[in-house]
């Protein structure tokens, strides 16, 4: 959503990390630039003035004055900045501390309620709560029976007494309630233990004293911890007045995000926390159940700057990837065990839990100058690497030197591809395997990366002519950095004695650590994992 402004933005940055020393004439450009792509971004405008006013303020204190870069540290003024705009701290939920704690949500129809109910149900069961869908939106047709299809899929119970409006009018039905719904929902939650209720309200498609009136009865016969006020992030400046009347009329704890993986400019998202002094909480990324987030002000920040979001990364990574199963995987790289195919299928299927592979890589600091490439990336590829590798045998997938001719059209025939696409799969598996060889030995990462050169700025005839050439040694010559040349002394002494190289620390890539971003907030490609370039096909 925020492509755009980080392009903008960033494209500033740019041209401002070739001046040495920053005069009063550069920052005030600098600003104007920044204005216009917030203003562009549809960010509300007193947001942006204040917003400028302080960048501009700080910039031209004794902080930047006195750097040794000051590039970098307007850089690190607009990001703290951007985090004191976008709510400052993360917030999370408020229970209560006599279950059942009670969520309400309110906001406008099509904004997503129903939907996000089912997400945040899924969140907090995935937490180890166990939550209570209420269905109270008995006036938008058929709201109930989504309701009851989204808490099927997400495993969460719905207490739906009443079937809601069944025909094509948007009219609450004769004899319906939905105060009363909502109570007996919260009675019911009590006598069977559940600990957190989370009340599915009626919207409108505009704010009028009838959605206005039955919210505020329903807030005060469920007495929620928390109402939160779902917004369409796409919906531009109307999401902030909407939120607004809200807030005055209702009243709301906090904000969540719906289709922030949209592509509209985004920049209600960036007013909201400001215009209405609620944070942001959560953030639905997506159209699946689990494509839903905590909000977290500076990693939202960062991603905007295009310096990315590891954490996040990390986080998913940790939930989908087998602990047991990389444990495994390093052991094996230790023991001197080659990488077969076997390895890289089960490396494809932990990558492929984490959700869509475009999000991930779009979580890496310095992707931003990648877009177009993410974008024609085809989410399918794991899938025929997966059909590729199942149409093999035991023993092919072992030791791929043994696929000629016949085979290769047997395992194409297979998988329903073609022999090209065979080869080119085994191709980028053997530079995998050398990568994995090198790591085993000691060596770190070579510098390229199997089916990353065709992408921008990551290889390719272009950007290996701006890179000067690798230094020739002899084999077997001493480096002249001490250290490494200490490290080369004991990996031999290692060798001498007949000890295994010790491995690094295990991820599902055989990776220890977290990739490392320049003081410009760009990824070195050198430092991301095997497994991840290889999903991209050199075309």
């Amino acid at each position: 959503m925020f492509a755009t402004l980080s392009d903008r933005l960033t494209s500033t940055f740019k041209n401002l990390r070739a001046k040495g020393r920053l005069s009063e004439a550069d920052i005030d450009a600098t600003i104007r630039e920044i204005r216009r792509a917030l203003l562009d971004a549809d960010v509300a405008v007193p947001v942006v003035r204040q917003f400028t006013g302080a960048v501009r303020e700080r910039a031209l204190s004794a902080e930047v004055s006195g750097a040794l870069n000051p590039a970098q540290q307007v850089v690190k003024i607009v990001n703290e900045e951007l985090v004191a705009i976008l709510g400052g701290q993360t917030r999370t939920l408020a229970f209560a501390k006599q279950p059942p704690t009670v969520i309400m949500l309110a906001g406008l129809q099509g904004a997503g309620k129903t939907t996000l109910a089912g997400k945040l149900a899924l969140w907090l069961r995935e937490q180890g709560h166990t939550p209570l869908l209420v269905a109270a939106d008995l006036q938008r047709p058929n709201a109930v029976t989504q309701l009851q299809v989204v808490g099927e899929r997400a495993g969460v119970p719905v207490y739906a007494p009443h079937p809601g409006n069944q025909g094509a009018d948007d009219v609450l039905p004769s004899g319906a309630d939905p105060v009363a719904v909502a109570r007996a929902g919260l009675e019911t939650a009590r006598q069977k233990q559940y600990s957190v209720v989370v009340v599915d309200t009626a919207g409108r498609l505009g704010v009028d004293a009838e959605l206005m009136a039955q919210a505020t009865d329903i807030r005060d016969a469920v007495d929620p911890d928390e109402v939160l006020f779902v917004v369409d992030a796409m919906i531009g400046q109307d999401a902030v007045t909407t939120a607004q009347a809200f807030a005055d009329g209702v009243g709301f704890t906090g904000v969540v995000l719906s289709k922030l993986d949209g592509d509209a400019r985004g920049g209600a998202a960036l007013s909201i926390a400001s215009v209405t002094g609620r944070p942001i909480m959560f953030a639905s990324t997506g159209e699946k159940l689990t494509d839903f987030e905590v909000f977290h002000p500076d990693r939202m920040a960062s991603r905007i700057l295009d310096m990315g979001d590891v954490l996040t990364l990390i986080e998913q990574a940790e939930k989908s990837f087998d602990t047991e199963q990389a444990e495994k995987m390093a052991g094996k790289l230790a023991s001197g065990e080659d990488f077969t195919l076997e390895d890289f299928l089960v490396q494809m299927q932990q990558l492929k839990n984490m959700g869509s592979i475009k999000k991930m890589f779009g979580m890496l600091p310095g992707m931003g100058q990648m877009r177009e490439a993410l974008e024609n990336f085809d989410e399918r590829e794991v899938d025929r690497i997966e059909a590729i590798i199942r149409s093999m045998t035991p023993g092919e997938r072992q030791n791929p030197k043994i696929i000629n001719g016949s085979r290769r059209s047997r395992i194409a025939r297979g998988s329903g591809t073609t022999t090209s696409e065979i080869n080119q799969l085994l191709e980028r598996f053997d530079g995998a395997r050398k990568m994995m060889r090198q790591m085993a030995k000691g060596g770190g990462m070579p510098g390229g990366m199997p089916g990353m050169g065709n992408l921008p700025g990551m290889g390719g005839k272009k950007s290996r002519g701006r890179q000067a050439p690798p230094a020739k040694r002899a084999k077997g010559a001493r480096s002249g950095n001490p250290a490494r040349r200490a490290e080369q002394e004991r990996a031999a002494a290692a060798r001498a004695a007949g000890e295994a190289p010790a491995a690094p620390a295990g991820s599902a890539f055989g990776l220890g650590g977290q990739p490392a971003a320049d003081a410009s907030g760009t990824l070195d490609p050198s430092d991301l994992p095997a497994g991840l370039g290889d999903l991209f096909k050199g075309r």
